[in-house]
């Protein structure tokens, strides 16, 4: 499966973007999608996941202010990011996992948040 994200951007702080990444093939469905983000000199973090279900959680520092979605039709995860901080800058990566298989990345995309 491949993945391709997009909606990266420039934000200053209080504002809001919303992420995109697109699957290939036909079992998004049925896999379990996420994103995550590296901040410069850190490790990559879960940010928030999705199951195929559609039972959600989140990094306790974005909780309340980031919602993830899925459109299945779509083959599309989405990460509606409001309330934005300085320290939500970093590479965001979805990611997608299923249980018969290895796990797909996306190529990352930057938001930077900052006056």
């Amino acid at each position: 499966v491949q993945l391709q994200a997009s909606g990266g951007g420039l934000v200053q702080p209080g504002g809001s973007l919303r992420l995109s990444c697109a699957a290939s093939g036909n079992i998004f469905s049925f896999g379990t999608a996420g994103w995550y983000r590296q901040a410069p000199g850190e490790q990559r973090e879960l940010v928030a996941a999705i199951s195929a279900s559609e039972n959600t959680n989140y990094a306790d520092s974005v909780k309340g202010r980031f919602t993830i979605s899925r459109d299945n039709a779509r083959k599309t995860v989405f990460l509606q990011m409001n309330s934005l901080k300085p320290e939500d800058t970093a590479v965001y990566y979805c990611n997608l996992k299923f249980t018969w298989l290895p796990e797909s990345w996306g190529q990352g995309t930057l938001v930077t948040v900052s006056s």
